[in-house]
């Protein structure tokens, strides 16, 4: 039978979920039933009814490197090897909808959900999301790029308001999902929790008709994320398909109303319902039961990619000169008699950097994070890996191997390095202990340690869906084991571990930071490889370091704690404001050091005018790879206000020791655009523009004019420049104009925004979005108690196990709609309604309603229950 032969109600109950994972599936029109399961790193397939947020136990499953961390790859290919594992996995295991990646933009380096994000520029985002989801989908499975859109915090996450100007929205936040859709195109898109200038994602039509299916051509399903529906009616009409996890019956109620009363044409519902059929058919998983584990061989193999995706992703921040005489006299005395030379081919007793560490090297592993790893960020992403390693084991048992080969090649008898001890340093849970902190120095100073290898960073209450981080600063406690390991006098190098930026107060004071991110199940091992020598770091920087959170632009009002996020600093974010204003920061985007030297030359235009070329040289003995950068400014003279430089290109280059290569980055539609508010369109200004290729953001060493024409790239108009002096400023961006980019007055904001933006502050009556948490200040006694006990419940659970407390969390930040799309039923709209009245103070009358609502709400669900089963 035709799926449009089926009765509205069958048709309405294929738009929401059967159970926490399950679609609703038709028998009479063959649509199975299908299921979607986390995440982005690794498939978090969860036994019996499961939950939402990975409180729940999973299937083991591979856990690769988070997104944060592999966007330092720069690699699309490598993005696309992962995803291939993730696809096999997620079919083995019997899951149709892989939802991820996440390819939000870094907007703060506080979100607590950054880890899982990409970059603070939607071209590596876009093209790093592009590789995973066409990966996972070779697999047949459904990929579902998230979280469509402008959601930058945790923080009233289902209560949000992102406001936000046109253009802004279109070349910042738009554009990553925008690749990857074009380049990869996705089955299936999940939309945010918040609403974008005042409507929620998922019933946006601006959004996911005008802008996602009209321009972009997206022809799959759209899902909510869980609990992130608001109007069931308003989502179809706007392009919503599948609303997450279940409402039970309730939505299916109002949609049949919606059609019976003529509010809602039975076309929409047929479209919508065609989308979550062809997603249904098109990933049916034959053969496959939901009891198998992972083949042991393949857990094997995919654990390996694990450690070359981690391996390609580690950033090397810092890599000093330091005086090596008494390593060599070490590998002296080890290899007979014979100092060794460095990887670099300088003698030992010769400066030269700490990194890889030579041959016989006595270190000292200090840091909990050393033996304990943490390796992935908390939440729904959060997966069940299939093994651990830890960076101490890999120190050991490489350092008992016979015989290995050391450096890039060279073989010998001799350890590569030898580990004299290990001490903890620091509480796990931040709390000061200088006892710690003694003994970690102690077996530093000893004559028989030569390098302090300190393992630091963020621990599990930092990182997390749900709570964004408070500060950009590590525990205090591993800052001073840091300060007092630099004071020994031996070189210290850090493996730092963190999903997102942080501030490094000592990093004047040691030999060399490799920043691992949060690398996955093999990032213990792919770790050592990297030190020692037997991988080159060759990862590069997806968003900027500041030297502290207050130079960020957003620092003044991230995150918002009312209802409306502003987002005042425009289109300047990142890497594109500290470049416009000259903030100076840590490490600029793009940046990555290497153990190898790279120059480019001859950078020129590709002879057919589509893209530049460049050559690319390893001046080293040590082969290596690099990411080559293109960056363009747009004509000097122009009515266009611009970030100072835009990444619009890069590619990857592995090389060979003295090889060189000719790289060519392509032109493509993103290259030259910007949006047109006024013309509602993208925009191509001819004129001379400024090109310059390099290895970051700052370090540009080649830079050439190249003149724009009149022949329109990708069929957008060409625009001729307007002298900046004549032309009227961007009424959107005027502020700008001044160089203050990161303050914009009240006006400014109303011509922007088009409104008036309330100020933050706390709501005195509550509606049916305002969170439970805003219920603390209620002037009802049941509701203020049942905010605060939740509060206090919440930073208990922190304090004793070290990890946030998510259910809570959710619930404090869930407005009380949420809970008609969460609870199977049980609670529907005039529930709702009812509950707000309690937290409005009107405990009783809002009791009794919601009693008398409940039964209602009972008897009408058996009612649509019993139409369909006759169906």
């Amino acid at each position: 039978m035709e799926l449009e032969e089926l009765s509205v109600a069958e048709k309405a109950a294929m738009l929401s979920g059967g159970s926490e994972w399950d679609s609703r599936g038709n028998d009479r029109a063959g649509i199975p039933s299908f299921v979607m399961s986390d995440g982005p790193h690794g498939v978090r397939r969860q036994l019996g009814a499961g939950d939402h947020l990975g409180l729940g136990a999973s299937k083991p499953a591979t856990c690769f490197p988070t997104a944060g961390t592999v966007a330092g790859s720069w690699d699309p290919s490598l993005a696309e090897e992962m995803g291939e594992a993730l696809g096999h996995e997620a079919h083995d295991l019997d899951v149709n909808v892989l939802l991820g990646p996440g390819l939000n933009i870094k907007r703060n380096p506080l979100c607590g959900r950054n880890f899982e994000y990409y970059s603070e520029d939607p071209v590596v985002a876009g093209r790093m999301a592009a590789g995973l989801i066409r990966g996972i989908q070779s697999n047949g499975v459904a990929a579902c790029p998230k979280h469509f859109a402008v959601n930058s915090q945790e923080l009233r996450r289902q209560a949000s308001n992102s406001v936000i100007d046109e253009r802004t929205m279109r070349e910042i936040y738009l554009t990553g999902f925008e690749i990857a859709v074009r380049e990869a195109r996705p089955m299936t898109i999940m939309t945010s929790y918040n609403q974008i200038n005042g409507v929620y994602a998922h019933e946006n039509k601006h959004l996911l008709g005008d802008i996602l299916r009209d321009e972009w051509g997206f022809r799959g399903m759209v899902v909510s994320d869980w609990g992130g529906s608001d109007s069931a009616v308003a989502a179809v009409k706007a392009g919503g398909s599948l609303e997450m996890p279940s409402p039970g019956y309730t939505s299916v109620r109002e949609l049949v109303a919606a059609v019976k009363a003529g509010t809602l044409a039975e076309a929409d519902l047929d479209a919508r319902a065609r989308e979550v059929a062809a997603v249904a058919r098109a990933t049916r998983l034959d053969g496959v039961g939901r009891d198998d584990l992972l083949d042991d061989a393949v857990a094997a193999e995919h654990h390996e990619i694990a450690r070359r995706v981690a391996e390609g992703s580690m950033v090397l921040l810092k890599n000093e000169a330091t005086e090596s005489a008494t390593l060599a006299s070490v590998a002296a005395a080890l290899a007979g008699g014979d100092a060794r030379p460095s990887v670099f081919g300088a003698p030992h007793g010769v400066s030269a950097p700490i990194l890889p560490l030579g041959v016989g090297t006595r270190v000292a592993v200090i840091g909990d994070m050393a033996k304990t790893p943490r390796f992935q960020g908390s939440g729904s992403s959060k997966v069940n890996a299939t093994r651990e390693e830890n960076i101490l084991d890999e120190m050991r048992k490489l350092a008992s191997a016979s015989t290995l080969s050391a450096g890039f090649g060279s073989a010998g008898a001799v350890p590569p390095v030898t580990v004299t001890g290990y001490a903890a340093g620091y509480d796990r849970q931040g709390a000061a202990n200088p006892a710690l902190i003694d003994e970690a120095v102690a077996l530093v100073s000893r004559d028989d340690v030569d390098v302090a290898l300190a393992v630091v960073g963020l621990d599990e209450r930092s990182e997390s869906e749900g709570l964004d981080r408070s500060t950009m600063a590590i525990p205090q406690a591993q800052n001073d084991l840091v300060a007092a390991l630099a004071a020994t006098g031996k070189p210290v190098v850090v493996v730092l571990v963190a999903g997102s930026p942080v501030e490094l107060p000592w990093c004047d004071d040691v030999a060399a930071i490799l920043y691992v991110g949060l690398s996955g199940q093999a990032g213990a091992s792919a770790t050592v490889r990297a030190l020692t020598g037997k991988v080159n770091p060759s990862g590069h920087l997806a968003e900027t370091w500041p030297v502290r959170y207050d130079d960020c632009p957003s620092a003044g009002w991230y995150p918002a704690a009312g209802r409306d996020a502003i987002y005042r600093e425009g289109p300047f974010v990142g890497y594109r404001y500290y470049e416009t204003s000259g903030v100076p920061v840590r490490f600029p985007f793009g940046y990555g050091l290497s153990y190898s030297r790279f120059t480019l030359a001859d950078f020129a235009p590709a002879a057919d005018g589509s893209g530049v070329e460049v050559t690319v040289t390893n001046d080293s003995d040590v082969p290596g790879a690099t990411v080559v950068q293109l960056y363009v400014s747009g004509p000097s003279r122009s009515g266009v206000l611009r970030p100072a430089r835009e990444l619009k290109g890069f590619a990857k280059v592995a090389l060979g020791a003295g090889e060189s290569r000719r790289v060519r980055i392509a032109f493509d539609r993103y290259t030259f655009r910007h949006f047109d508010v006024a013309a509602d369109s993208w925009r191509v200004e001819a004129g001379e523009w400024t090109l310059a290729v390099g290895f970051d953001a700052e370090t540009l060493p080649l830079t050439m004019t190249y003149t724009v024409t009149v022949a329109a790239p990708f069929g957008m108009p060409v625009v001729d420049p307007a002298p900046a002096g004549d032309a009227a400023p961007d009424p959107a961006l005027g502020h700008y104009l001044t160089g203050d980019v990161t303050h914009v007055t009240d006006a400014e904001m109303r011509a922007l925004f088009g409104r008036e933006v309330i100020a933050p502050g706390k709501p005195t009556v509550f509606g049916v979005n305002d969170p439970i948490s805003s219920w603390s200040g209620s002037r009802g006694f049941v509701a203020r108690t049942i905010a605060r006990t939740l509060e206090r419940r919440e930073a208990k659970v922190r304090e004793k196990t070290g990890a946030p407390d998510l259910n809570t969390l959710f619930i404090l930040n869930m407005p009380p709609r949420a809970m008609a799309k969460m609870t199977a039923g049980m609670v529907d709209s005039a529930m709702v309604d009812a509950i707000v009245a309690i937290g409005n103070g009107r405990t009783f009358r809002g009791a009794c309603t919601l009693a008398a609502a409940h039964f209602r709400n009972r008897s009408a669900n058996k009612r649509i229950a019993k139409e369909l089963d006759h169906e």
